[in-house]
């Protein structure tokens, strides 16, 4: 891809260094910025670009857009800080720790009329947006049930929760699927490896069309679990992000329900799987940033999604708390 935006790399560590390496691909990094001063140099050698503090970052003219893979504490501080210093931002899950920052930053980039996206990478993965297209063109019919489980063993937080640190990509794609956002919102949960810090989670949803649905979040899993599904009336369609084969991520079931009788008979049907062309999903997700930019129009995952999805995590962690208060 060729672009004149330019885009700075805040933050190289365990996520940002993947986000550098997208943007220089694609031929818009311009710097990189990061406080840990041998990552940033390495980084600034291995990408031949210069490695700045954040005061220089924002004064630089040359610099169109910056992409913060900062700790969530900081995010809404600097996404304000850059809006007004005029550039556009990206900004990592979460896009802040509560809906009060998020909003502040929504309202700001509305204000400078700056492109404010944040990163929900599922969003930009081709299984999910394939999915997506199938549930809104009807090929399940009418949804009942969406649920979402993400699980494995570790990598356990000593400082933010499970839900927190897991469910923000499916409370997103789940409020995607149904377009709605949901009457009710329950969770419970436990911590039994770090007191007060739950390591496992499900948070259950009421929409007002009446679709339910669930998701269960656990870093203290004996495997690992990235599945979606959508249960329809007519068929069921499951995207598992674990499956190693990448034609069988996507599954539709044309399961039935003999009703004849005296009671209900499942009618099983063999998955039918779904061919969906390759794709990066964080390279789609940088260069949808930058055609966002370039174009003016809203990112498919802009503030304003952010924010929903701040308000929907922080209506299930009310409910946590209660639940391992108990």
């Amino acid at each position: 891809m060729t672009s004149s935006i330019r885009v700075a790399q805040v933050g190289c560590g365990y996520w940002g260094k993947n986000l550098v390496r997208n943007f220089a691909e694609i031929g818009v990094l311009a710097a990189i910025s990061d406080g840990h001063e041998p990552t940033a140099t390495k980084m600034s050698v291995d990408y031949g670009v210069p490695a700045l503090d954040w005061t220089a970052i924002l004064s630089a003219p040359a610099i169109d857009a910056v992409a913060l893979a900062t700790p969530a504490a900081v995010h809404a501080e600097m996404a304000i800080e850059a809006i007004k210093a005029g550039k556009h931002v990206y900004v990592e899950k979460p896009l802040a720790l509560n809906s009060a920052d998020a909003g502040r930053i929504v309202a700001a980039a509305q204000a400078a009329g700056r492109t404010l996206m944040v990163g929900h990478l599922l969003h930009y993965h081709p299984i999910f947006n394939h999915m997506r297209k199938l549930v809104a063109n009807g090929g399940v019919g009418a949804i009942d049930y969406v649920f979402s489980n993400r699980m494995s063993l570790g990598k356990f937080r000593t400082e933010e929760n499970v839900l927190w640190s897991f469910a923000p990509h499916d409370v997103s794609m789940v409020l995607a699927l149904v377009g709605e956002e949901p009457a009710q919102v329950t969770a419970q949960g436990a911590a039994f490896v770090t007191p007060g810090i739950a390591d496992w989670a499900t948070m259950q949803f009421v929409f007002p069309g009446g679709v339910r649905g669930h998701i269960q979040a656990s870093w203290a899993s004996p495997y690992k679990e990235q599945r979606l599904a959508v249960i329809g009336r007519d068929a069921m369609l499951v995207f598992d992000d674990a499956e190693s084969d990448w034609g069988r991520k996507l599954a539709l079931y044309r399961h039935g329900i003999d009703r004849t009788g005296s009671a209900p008979v499942a009618i099983k049907a063999e998955p039918e799987y779904i061919e969906v062309a390759r794709g990066e999903p964080l390279k789609a997700e940088c260069l949808h940033f930058i055609e966002a930019i370039a174009s003016g129009t809203a990112p498919r995952s802009d503030g304003a999604e952010g924010l929903r999805v701040l308000k929907v995590l922080e209506r299930g962690e009310a409910a946590l708390t209660a639940s391992l208060a108990r």
